[in-house]
């Protein structure tokens, strides 16, 4: 038998492997929070069933579910990437896991961008699950993937920043209720669930610049109209994203 060869071999691995394995407990985390799953998955698919079958709200033209499936899209978005998020950083900053896992060899890049995959990766189950419950209920999409796949991207970029920005800089509870309180207040005013042509001109125009707004709207109109590129739309998510990263990066505290 050769010298060495029970020799250990002590250094930190491959830093794709490291965001890999992060991502992994992240994701898994996550998905075991049942506040998380209440949340990304239940409320979600229920609002998705109740409004497009019982006629609560007035969705205007056209069926129900053609008009909720891409504000409940939206709405999952924002659930994972922006409140789920914050509210998870925000404790784990609070107990001291974003101190210990920035003094660990994973770099602090890399710890953020393993989070932003496991936000990914949730993302794709939610949307799966949602277009998988609209298509039962008779959903009929329109227009091009890859418009959808940049609204979703620019999306998840704006309330991750947005998260990332809150759960930074506020004490734990803080983040707790403030993103709750954000997420029900932009569930009624962002276009989700009631349309913005129902809310006054001035108050209309004012919601339809939030990431919610840009985001349900913009894959209302390529999903159920067959709109092409929207590029207004874009426009809005891109500036959010933007801005809510870049003050993030600045202002984010690990301790």
């Amino acid at each position: 038998m050769s010298a060495g060869t029970y020799t250990p071999k002590p250094g930190a691995a491959p830093l794709t492997r490291m965001i890999a394995a992060q991502a992994a407990f992240e994701t898994k985390m996550l998905l075991r929070n049942g506040e998380q799953l209440l949340l990304t998955v239940i409320i979600p698919s229920l609002l998705l069933v109740l409004f497009s079958t019982v006629d609560i709200v007035d969705t205007g033209e056209g069926r129900a579910v053609d008009f909720l499936t891409p504000g409940v899209l939206a709405l999952a978005v924002m659930s994972t990437a922006f409140t789920g998020q914050a509210i998870a950083t925000g404790f784990e900053r609070r107990y001291g896991v974003l101190k210990r896992l920035g003094a660990s060899p994973v770099p602090r890049w890399a710890l953020m961008a393993a989070k932003t995959l496991s936000v990914l990766v949730t993302e794709v189950l939610q949307i799966a699950l949602l277009t998988a419950i609209a298509f039962a209920l008779g959903w009929s999409p329109h227009g091009d993937p890859v418009s959808v796949l940049l609204l979703l991207v620019l999306g998840t970029a704006a309330f991750s920043g947005l998260g990332l920005l809150m759960a930074g800089t506020l004490k734990a509870e803080v983040t707790l209720a403030a993103a709750n309180l954000v997420f029900l207040l932009l569930l009624v005013g962002g276009g989700v669930i009631v349309p913005l042509d129902k809310f006054p001109g001035g108050v209309a125009s004012a919601l339809g610049l939030l990431p919610i707004s840009a985001l349900s709207d913009g894959l209302r109109d390529v999903l159920q109209h067959g709109a092409g590129m929207p590029w207004g739309n874009l426009g809005i998510l891109a500036l959010w994203a933007v801005l809510g990263l870049g003050a993030a990066a600045r202002t984010f505290r690990w301790e």
